[in-house]
């Protein structure tokens, strides 16, 4: 066994470890938390308090 086998073993680990990592994030098991992953941009919070801030202030105006 010389260093080029040792290298397509290496190639081959790799190539498993990675098609494992893309296999596990994209199963079934996983889309809720993708799902949440993806919405977490648009829950701020402080959007929200900014917003019921300002109905607040035009209720309180009328």
């Amino acid at each position: 066994m010389d260093v080029n086998d040792l290298r397509g073993i290496h190639t081959l680990v790799l190539m498993a470890m990675f098609i494992g990592i893309i296999w596990w994030a994209f199963s079934k098991h996983r889309k809720k938390a993708n799902e949440e992953a993806a919405n977490l941009p648009f829950e701020d919070d402080e959007v929200e308090k900014r917003t019921l801030d300002e109905q607040d202030k035009t209720e309180k105006k009328q």
